[in-house]
């Protein structure tokens, strides 16, 4: 093969590149620069162009105009285009769909907002944090709820009402997290596990505090608190040898004790009433008495103990 340019190949590369001036370079350079690699779940910043029958226009720099379906301009039901997205408005979008044939791209509006909102809860979660929602329902295993515009689930297990449902709905309530899943779009709270939480900060130790037992075990004994529950050890009930707490206490009596210890992270109140004794086995012979005078009984054994000064 002749490695020589032909004549007319000559001509034609003579041709492009006297046609390619100076000026012409300088023109290019100055022409906007624009990004083919859209991809899907992209965030990118455009503005909006124009209204049509297929939806909202964005200009995002491609070589095509990007598209919001009217279905994806946002979160609110029914919101007024000119309100969600007025013309010139220049702001973030998520790509829904990566550009076709002829360059164009799908925008969203809504899927943004809906994944800002979950980045959000994911914060609240892993603060531990209680949060507020609103109830919009009920079904047989508990009542759903807005979370955000996000649709939740509180089971009946974890609510503080859990009879006549229905009178929940449109109450607003205060909860914490059971389960939080973006890929399933899964979000479980519950009231209980709030309450106990903000019950539990208003805890301390030295606190005297009066419950009813709610359980009677060899170990110790369950003293429900006004929704929390704590322990009274069977090595804290006297300063003498207890051998059987059924004796002692029954199911459903009121009990006076003090904190002597909490540990916030399992929500665990320790118990203690030997620490109200006179003298041991005081609690064994005189519970009554004992329980009483509890309140005097208390102040004294915080001055007296450092562990519950």
């Amino acid at each position: 093969m002749n490695s020589e340019l032909t004549s007319s190949q000559k001509s034609k590369q003579s041709f492009t590149m006297d046609d390619f001036t100076k000026d012409d370079f300088t023109k290019a350079l100055e022409e906007p620069q624009y990004n083919y690699e859209f991809q899907k779940g992209q965030r990118v910043t455009g503005k909006v162009y124009s209204y049509e029958s297929e939806g909202v226009y964005i200009d995002i720099g491609g070589k095509s105009l990007a598209l919001v379906p009217f279905e994806e301009a946002s979160l609110e039901l029914n919101q007024d285009l000119s309100e969600a997205l007025p013309l010139q408005l220049e702001r973030e979008f998520l790509i829904i769909r990566e550009q076709d044939a002829e360059g164009e791209v799908l925008l969203s509006v809504k899927q943004l907002e809906i994944n800002q909102i979950w980045e959000r809860l994911t914060k609240l979660e892993q603060g531990g944090q209680s949060f507020q929602v609103q109830v919009i329902g009920t079904n047989k295993g508990g009542v759903t709820v807005n979370v955000e515009s996000l649709r939740g689930f509180i089971p009946r297990s974890h609510l503080l009402v859990k009879d006549n449902l229905e009178s929940l709905i449109d109450q607003v309530l205060t909860v914490n997290f059971l389960e939080l899943d973006q890929e399933k779009k899964k979000i479980v709270m519950s009231q209980r596990l709030a309450a106990q939480s903000a019950g539990f900060s208003k805890l301390v130790v030295g606190q005297l505090l009066e419950g009813k037992v709610v359980g009677v075990k060899s170990f110790g004994i369950f003293v429900d608190l006004e929704g929390l529950t704590g322990l009274l050890h069977i090595t804290q009930v006297s300063q003498k040898r207890v051998n059987s707490l059924s004796t002692i206490f029954t199911q459903g009596n009121l009990v006076k004790a003090m904190i002597i210890d909490l540990d916030e992270g399992r929500k665990r109140i320790s118990l203690s009433t030997k620490v109200l004794e006179n003298y041991p086995g005081e609690i064994l012979d005189k519970i009554n008495e004992v329980m009483e005078s509890a309140d005097a009984r208390a102040e004294r054994a915080r001055k007296t103990l450092p562990q519950l000064q």
